[in-house]
């Protein structure tokens, strides 16, 4: 298929079936930051840490490890192809219709499923201001507001997605500076709860609750990182793809393992990590422990921010996979309409009609509703990786096999570190069926990829049963003359 998104024209003369590349490189950047950098990090942590003590900083670093190589993976494959749809069209060129179609859907589901976990944490932290008003209220608002915005041209949302994600990361990189400092000169020091280093292993060892507590928290490590593959969703609407994305993929993974890594392990050295009970963010409860005068507040806003951002970014990649599998014929042809500003209508909106099941739930389980959606997602969540690295292997083959220039952006340690990591990726989906908290998201992860096997059988057309033949950015490699 060629990228029909690559277009300049105007507003009043663009196709109702093209997006706009109105992305620039910091939209890009700060996009990948705004998904990534959420909930997981201020709210879905402390279920991280209970379930591995200190031991969880481990769990990222190796976890961010296997996400740069997702990222670097998915970079080599945007690069040759930068196209709508992203991996969801390099599965059915490289793995086959079927597995394009599954990892296209996967990706909406994965992002709507992030998209309840943030909408869901939002009304939690909207709890800390107004205890008395029901959660379901915040989540039913949050919904209509971002739904709006997503509704406003891509270079407007990208500015505002720029806007939301650059408070939140000015806010982790103040809390690290004053939580170091706090720890140094001892502001806010009690002798019953000291802050300090020795914290990291004075309450049990490093490692309390073992290496089970370890493996059992790589399902909310890798929820955490769900979301940074939006990068590869961009590339039909980013300036200049060959440049941005690279930028991107080679600078954002590593600031996320640094915000990851160096925020939690400050935060456990200003409190103990037994007294993260997860009933409100982590970073409102620190310095609500420590009597700092209008921090928790100041946070909580923060923390507001970082989620209205990430539901901004769930949805725009969602939005954008439902479009990009329309135009491979594997969703409704409406889907490909797109507004005056470029931007694809009925996938929003169904996308906002779908997250209303958030309001449901934090009616009905306010308490359970977290810990099942983050599950659930995290099933989705490595799906969607695992089909990244498999269909970058399998284009790896082909270009060898067909002949084709090296790729301009490839991975590193090919294609050892590649192997590696799809072995980490499939040994996290067997850790969602042992921990118990988690074996029901791999049940439901194993109906939703049933469901979407049989839907793909009966209902998709004949054009989207043929593998889309996605333009290379790279050219061939010319044929020598024949001798004569």
């Amino acid at each position: 298929m060629s990228d029909t998104s690559a277009t300049h024209a105007p507003a009043a003369t663009a196709s109702a079936h093209t997006l706009r590349r109105g992305l620039s490189a910091r939209h890009v950047r700060f996009m990948a930051l705004g998904s990534a950098i959420g909930t997981g990090l201020f709210y879905g942590s402390s279920a991280a840490i209970q379930s591995a003590g200190p031991a969880v900083l481990l769990a990222y670093i190796v976890g961010g490890a296997a996400v740069f190589m997702v990222m670097r993976a998915l970079g080599e494959m945007a690069v040759r192809h930068p196209v709508a749809g992203s991996f969801g069209q390099y599965a059915a060129r490289y793995l086959g219709p079927l597995a394009g179609f599954v990892t296209g859907w996967t990706y909406a589901f994965e992002m709507v499923i992030v998209c309840l976990a943030d909408v869901t944490a939002f009304g939690i932290y909207m709890g800390f201001w107004f205890p008395d008003v029901p959660r379901w209220i915040w989540v039913l608002s949050i919904i209509l507001f971002i739904g709006a915005l997503n509704l406003l041209s891509v270079k407007v949302f990208g500015e505002l997605e720029f806007w939301f994600s650059l408070v939140k990361v000015s806010a982790i990189i103040a809390m690290i500076v004053g939580g170091i400092a706090i720890i140094t000169f001892g502001l806010g020091n009690q002798e019953e709860n000291a802050s300090g280093i020795a914290n990291l292993w004075s309450h049990g060892g490093f490692a309390p609750e073992g290496f089970g507590g370890l493996i059992a928290s790589l399902a909310v490590v890798m929820f955490a990182f769900g979301g940074i593959e939006i990068i590869g969703v961009t590339a039909g609407e980013a300036q200049d793809p060959k440049r941005v994305l690279p930028q991107a993929i080679n600078t954002v993974p590593l600031r996320i393992l640094l915000f990851y890594v160096l925020t939690l392990g400050v935060i456990m050295m200003l409190v103990p990590w037994t007294s993260i009970t997860g009933e409100a963010s982590p970073f409102v409860s620190i310095f609500t422990t420590l009597g700092i005068p209008f921090a928790p507040h100041l946070l909580n806003a923060v923390v507001i921010t970082a989620a209205v951002s990430a539901i901004n970014s769930d949805i725009f990649g969602a939005g954008r996979m439902m479009f990009g599998l329309a135009q491979q014929g594997q969703a409704p042809a409406i889907f490909r309409k797109t507004s005056r500003q470029g931007v694809p209508i009925f996938p929003v909106l169904i996308l906002m009609a779908t997250l209303l099941v958030g309001v449901v739930l934090n009616a009905v389980i306010p308490e359970q509703a977290f810990l099942l959606i983050a599950s659930v997602a995290t099933f989705a969540t490595v799906w969607v990786w695992l089909m990244i690295l498999l269909s970058h292997v399998r284009m790896k083959h082909a270009i060898a096999r067909e002949g084709r220039l090296p790729s301009e952006f490839p991975v590193p340690l090919w294609p050892a570190a590649s192997y590696a990591a799809i072995a980490f990726v499939l040994f996290v989906v067997v850790v969602l069926g042992i921990v118990p908290d988690t074996r029901p998201a791999l049940m439901v992860g194993a109906v939703w990829l049933a469901v979407l096997w049989l839907a793909y059988t009966l209902f998709v057309r004949e054009q989207g049963r043929s593998a889309p033949d996605l333009e290379d950015a790279t050219a061939p490699i010319p044929l020598p003359p024949r001798a004569p």
